[in-house]
């Protein structure tokens, strides 16, 4: 089964963004933040491998299994460049495809991204891939989110919908267990190839929550040389809820190097 994308605009001569969700989300989570781009913005919006509507899509499993299934579905549909943006395990498949096809990818924007470091709150990720219904999945985003942060409220329900097809959390547990690895007792997520990266040679932006707490901020400092980082104070981990402005303005400004 192919995966599943809503495409917006292709046919305009810019080079389109490419929008991969976190962990558990659908890419219906963008909305906060696509309603802030010019109308006009070319978008392919996709739903992960094992995640909403790319429920029984090829590509299940980590995020380099992800990476090389989202590069094949781009070939497939012939977009020979593109603009990435990815949030949390949607940023490490990202990192990963940019890696893979440096030349085709004209910017990245990574929201709080996965494999920067091994720790990681799995026991909240656990949680949060169990939920189904309206009350669970809010516990569910709140532990992700600093205190005091609002679901959106249609957010919520179109991830309820995704949450309700039989198998559905089942696969978010395959998924979560396919990243997470065991050292010295200790439950851990992998990491990226960092040394890979040194020489990537794609203009990259960095932005995480100082309040994150499924991945520590102290993370950031991973990211490779020349890439920018914004830290966005009182945030949580859920940056595409927490702060839109904040990472659309980001996106606004990768998107002028076209």
């Amino acid at each position: 089964m192919t995966l599943f994308a809503e495409v917006r605009h292709l046919s305009s001569a810019k080079t389109p963004l490419v929008l991969l969700h976190g962990f558990g989300g659908i890419g219906a989570a963008w909305e906060p933040v696509i309603r802030l781009f010019d109308p006009d913005l070319p978008l392919v919006i996709y739903d992960l491998p094992g995640h909403g509507r790319s429920l029984d899509a090829d590509g299940v499993g980590h995020a380099g299994v992800m990476a090389r299934a989202i590069l094949g579905d781009l070939d497939r549909r012939k977009i020979s460049s593109f603009h990435l943006c990815g949030h949390s395990m949607g940023g490490a498949i990202a990192s990963l495809i940019a890696l893979k096809a440096s030349a085709r990818t004209r910017s990245l924007t990574l929201l709080a991204p996965g494999g920067f470091g091994p720790e990681i709150n799995h026991e909240a990720l656990r949680r949060y891939a169990s939920a189904v219904g309206i009350g669970e999945l809010t516990l569910g985003l709140a532990a992700m989110s600093a205190p005091g942060s609002i679901v959106d409220a249609a957010g919520l329900e179109r991830l309820a919908d995704a949450r309700r097809v039989p198998g559905a959390t089942v696969r978010l547990m395959e998924i979560l267990n396919s990243f997470l690895v065991e050292t010295d007792g200790r439950i851990g997520q992998g990491t990226l190839p960092f040394a890979s990266f040194d020489c990537l040679g794609v203009e990259t932006q960095l932005l995480w929550g100082t309040e994150d707490p499924i991945l520590p901020v102290t993370q950031a400092k991973s990211i490779w040389k020349g890439a920018e980082v914004t830290l966005i104070e009182g945030a949580g981990h859920m940056l595409i809820d927490e702060a839109p402005e904040a990472v659309a303005s980001a996106i606004a400004a990768a998107l002028k190097t076209d």
